[in-house]
C-alpha cells in the first residue's frame, strides 16, 4: 500500500489507513479516492497530493 503527501501542508494519506472520517475505508487505493477529496488538514484538492 502506498502513501500520498499533501504538497501544501504535509498531511499524509495512507492507503492502508484510508480516511474513515470522510467515508474512505482502509485499503482504498488513491486512484479510487473521489476526485472531490480535500486535504483534511488544509483543504486543498486531491491534485495537490504527491507520491510519498
Amino acid at each position: 500500500m502506498k502513501e500520498y503527501v499533501c504538497s501544501v501542508c504535509g498531511y499524509v494519506y495512507s492507503e492502508a489507513e484510508g480516511y474513515p472520517d470522510d467515508g474512505i475505508a482502509p485499503g482504498i487505493a488513491w486512484a479510487d479516492v473521489p476526485d472531490d477529496f480535500v486535504c483534511p488538514a488544509c483543504g486543498v484538492g486531491k491534485d495537490m497530493f504527491e507520491d510519498a
